[in-house]
């Protein structure tokens, strides 16, 4: 059969990395738990039928992606890792950066999942969670007084939707808005869309939390949807054009 000539040609991989795949099917296929010892290095040799050197690559490779972890010493060998939510944030956040990403395509996730993540919490929180969504808000309750102080604002105000995702039961929904929260704020600060201020951004934000906790804490999955659904309309429109600004500014120089 002839290949589509529209289908881009995979790349090779190199046999150390098929080997790295190869040992995380046989973790998963024995349903191996973090911190469960690996096989010593003479054993995933005869396992795999591969050299020393590329079952040491490959287990390099899982090292650096916290899939496996090493320790010397007593007792020492190789053991099953556990990718944590923050090196995982991590590792998309670098993929993401090369990519170029604009405020309208990171709203468009939010628009849809935060006020589904919102509406899943209400009547479900602790008073300490309410109190602790509270103090986000209550952190910055006055516009901010320089450029400084507008960029802790905003990054304040995305932890807030970071807190949120931690509430949630639904993991894989909490992470994808954390981690959406992580993008906003990086691209925030690396393009200083704090500035110039904006005190009705600030100003609509911190309602639109306040009047959010009250929703969630009386239990009304319909308010909770509807407000978050309304922050992220405003603040996507808000973000656009201090983008715009900074753009602008910066074809100005």
């Amino acid at each position: 059969m002839a290949s589509d000539p529209n289908i881009a040609a995979q790349p090779r991989r190199s046999r150390p990395v098929r080997v790295a795949d190869q040992i995380k099917d046989w973790v998963v296929e024995r349903d191996l738990k973090t911190g469960a010892r690996l096989p010593n290095e003479a054993e995933m040799i005869a396992e795999f039928g591969v050299s020393k050197g590329t079952v040491r690559e490959a287990m390099r490779i899982l090292e650096a992606q916290g899939l496996v972890v090493t320790r010397t010493g007593p007792g020492g060998g190789s053991f099953v890792g556990e990718v944590t939510a923050e090196r995982a944030k991590s590792l998309l956040a670098n993929y993401f950066y090369f990519q170029e990403l604009s405020i309208a395509d990171i709203y468009q996730m939010r628009k849809v999942l935060e006020p589904e993540l919102a509406a899943s919490l209400a009547g479900n929180l602790s008073e300490a969670q309410l109190n602790t969504l509270l103090d986000l808000a209550a952190r910055y309750d006055a516009p901010a007084r320089n450029a400084e102080e507008e960029r802790d604002q905003h990054v304040v105000s995305l932890s807030f939707h970071a807190q949120l995702a931690e509430f949630g039961d639904n993991r894989l929904l909490g992470f994808t808005v954390a981690f959406m929260a992580r993008i906003l704020t990086d691209l925030t600060v690396y393009r200083r869309l704090y500035e110039p201020h904006n005190e009705e951004l600030w100003s609509r934000g911190r309602r639109s939390q306040l009047d959010l906790v009250e929703a969630l804490r009386v239990g009304d999955a319909k308010a909770a949807r509807d407000i978050m659904r309304g922050h992220m309309e405003s603040a996507e429109k808000m973000m656009q054009g201090q983008e715009a600004q900074v753009l602008r500014r910066f074809m100005a120089v």
